[in-house]
């Protein structure tokens, strides 16, 4: 008989919700069955239903999760920057060091975004469209300002996002970079790009090296 992780029903979603996401990330979506998760969180698989109603409901759930953590998140990096170029480095700072610590959840909001059912995958892409506007408003108020120069908004929205996520597929922790050095390598791309006559610098962009955190 299975391991029975507790009588607490938030302890075992939590146990649930771990090893789903770990599942998805090492096997992907369709490989991973309820009955390999239950295995793994130590429980019957007819208990998992006690906690969950579908495979799916576990994937967007997880996915929905992420995207709101971000969020959130975002708003505490952003909160008392004043001007679009701090709100700025503030939005590179915070993407790139979560996204450095939360591959995972990050790898499987991207893969597995075509594995969600309709209504689910509205509901993920509201939520990106969210974040997403969040840097869209600074570049705004930096053009408004007249200290951005962007032609299209959404293009480099779309652009920068896309530039500051990449860092998943390269990064690992103990590399010659340090964390700080890396998120000023970004900031200084960011902003050479968006600034009048690439008059960016970053702060503390001073090409330190050495171990990662």
């Amino acid at each position: 008989m299975a391991r029975t992780i507790g009588s607490h029903g938030p302890t075992t979603m939590e146990a649930i919700r771990k090893a789903g996401l770990r599942l998805i990330f090492e096997h992907g979506y369709e490989a991973m069955s309820l009955r390999q998760l239950a295995a793994e969180v130590g429980i019957q698989p007819g208990s998992l239903y006690n906690h969950i109603s579908t495979k799916q409901e576990l994937l967007s759930q997880l996915i929905q999760d992420h995207i709101n953590d971000l969020l959130s998140e975002l708003e505490l990096a952003l909160q008392d920057k004043q001007g679009s170029v701090e709100r700025l480095r503030a939005f590179v700072a915070f993407h790139v060091s979560y996204h450095m610590t939360r591959k995972r959840e990050v790898f499987i909001a991207n893969s597995e975004l075509r594995s969600l059912e309709p209504r689910n995958y509205e509901a993920v892409v509201a939520l990106r469209g969210a974040y997403e506007r969040r840097l869209a408003d600074i570049l705004t108020d930096g053009v408004a300002e007249g200290v951005f120069d962007v032609d299209d908004i959404q293009v480099a929205t779309f652009a920068i996002i896309a530039l500051l996520t990449g860092l998943c597929s390269w990064y690992r922790p103990g590399g010659r970079l340090t964390k700080d050095a890396i998120i000023a390598a970004h900031e200084k791309l960011v902003l050479s790009g968006v600034m009048p006559h690439s008059a960016a610098s970053p702060s503390g962009g001073d090409g330190r090296t050495g171990e990662q955190a």
